[in-house]
């Protein structure tokens, strides 16, 4: 996975900071995203993350997520490759 891939969350994730349920449960199955971030380091330090992926699901809500939980719906260079094969 990379920065800019289409994703799905395909497990079930509990998350309690979804602003429209705000401090209840929400789970996160099923829902799609862009791959805003994957974070390895901090201040130049390296670091290991539990939860690397940052996933930007609309304009107000993202979640941080690990590798197992999601998966790859449409490739970040998909376009480009689609227009230099026609």
């Amino acid at each position: 996975m990379k920065v800019g891939d289409r994703v799905r969350v395909r497990t079930s994730v509990i998350v309690y900071h979804h602003p429209e349920y705000r401090n209840r449960p929400f789970d996160l199955k099923g829902m799609e995203g862009e791959l805003k971030a994957v974070i390895r380091d901090w201040n130049g330090r390296p670091i290991s993350a539990n939860f690397p992926f940052q996933v930007q699901f609309d304009n107000r809500f993202r979640a941080h997520l690990q590798a197992d939980e999601l998966e790859v719906v449409e490739p970040a260079n998909s376009e480009e490759t689609a227009g230099t094969a026609a």
